[in-house]
């Protein structure tokens, strides 16, 4: 594994906390067993959306959509 600083002068401590953030990353990538289900971030997670009430149809949906209840 090669890494290359493009910008700036980190300090050699700088160098060792990102180059362990990126071989824990790598282990824990390595660690999954192929296959596995992988873990849903909150963006894609479906009862996201589900907890929150839509407005409903009607003639005064553009102003309750707006404004917080």
């Amino acid at each position: 594994m090669n890494i290359k600083v493009l910008r700036g002068n980190p300090t050699p401590e700088e160098l060792a906390a990102a180059l362990a953030v990126v071989r824990a990353r790598a282990a824990a990538e390595a660690a999954t067993p192929p296959g596995a289900p992988k873990p849903r971030d909150g963006w894609s997670d479906p009862s996201r959306i589900a907890a929150h009430r839509l407005p409903q149809p009607g003639p005064a949906t553009w102003r309750s959509s707006y404004s917080p209840r």
